[in-house]
């Protein structure tokens, strides 16, 4: 872990992403706040402890790559960049206005620290499958971590860079799914069923770990993997919550669309620890 832009535990800086979600999606009236409030713990571990980085020389050859294939939930990554050191914290109030280059859907457009823009899903984890591939063969020790929503795992194009990864023995890549149960406007279950999900992974030559990703520890293993050994990609399967650390949206489909205005958003900025007149 290099240059962070202030000593922080990975706990505080979860927290701090969740607070700058829920404000710039009430700020820029954007949607995806229950998506960037599951996943947030999963980028604090791995900013805060896993990814080599350099904020201020974003292009280091030898840095860790990391692709947000739920590209929707680009809040959460502007949140732990800005936290992080890439460019500052007050630029975060501009996501989603006009002219802003902190887009709705995650950009690498002249924002320092993203590699790739994202969006179209099924598309993140293919284009890992290849940076891993090209780093194997130029010989490079770095990392490809990419970050899928459950209800993207219907895409079939990941089924075809899951085939691939394991062809190639791309120990370099993990896939990381922030499997909190919920697509867009109905669970998964319900949508286009996923299980026995770790099964088909282990089926496709993956090695499958499974986590609580709310639980710092237990990711913070799961995430340090060996690039140079084992022979296998790595699939961590994170259980998660939609809309967690804020109660009325935890486990509801309202918040992949809605953004917090009036009570709601005083609410649950409160439930954050941060009150009216701090904003």
């Amino acid at each position: 872990m290099t240059e962070l832009r202030a000593i922080m535990t990975t706990e505080e800086l979860a927290l701090n992403i969740r607070r700058h979600a829920v404000n710039m999606c009430h700020l820029g009236k954007s949607s995806h706040v229950g998506a960037v409030l599951s996943m947030a713990d999963i980028l604090a571990v791995y900013y805060g402890s896993i990814c080599a980085k350099r904020p201020s020389e974003p292009k280091w050859p030898e840095r860790d790559r990391f692709i947000l294939s739920k590209g929707h939930a680009g809040a959460g990554v502007y949140a732990v960049l800005a936290e992080t050191g890439f460019f500052p914290v007050e630029e975060l109030r501009t996501h989603y206005a006009n002219g802003s280059r902190l887009s709705g859907h995650v950009s690498h457009k002249g924002v320092p620290g993203v590699e790739i823009s994202t969006g179209s899903l099924g598309h993140g984890l293919p284009i890992g499958a290849g940076m891993a591939f090209a780093a194997k063969l130029d010989g490079k020790g770095h990392r490809v971590t990419v970050l899928l929503g459950d209800g993207e795992c219907d895409e079939g194009s990941n089924w075809e860079a899951i085939l691939f990864a394991a062809h190639h023995k791309l120990s370099n890549l993990v896939a990381i799914i922030d499997y909190n149960k919920l697509q867009s406007l109905c669970p998964v279950e319900e949508t286009l069923a996923l299980e026995p999900f770790a099964d088909k992974w282990r089926a496709f030559g993956w090695q499958v770990v499974e986590v609580d990703g709310h639980d710092h520890d237990a990711l913070r293993v799961a995430l340090d993997v060996d690039p140079s050994t084992g022979g296998k990609p790595t699939c961590i399967i994170a259980h998660t919550v939609k809309g967690k650390g804020v109660s009325f949206m935890e486990h509801s489909v309202l918040w992949h669309y809605r953004n917090p205005q009036g009570v709601e958003y005083e609410n649950a900025m409160a439930e954050l620890g941060v009150t009216i007149d701090e904003k």
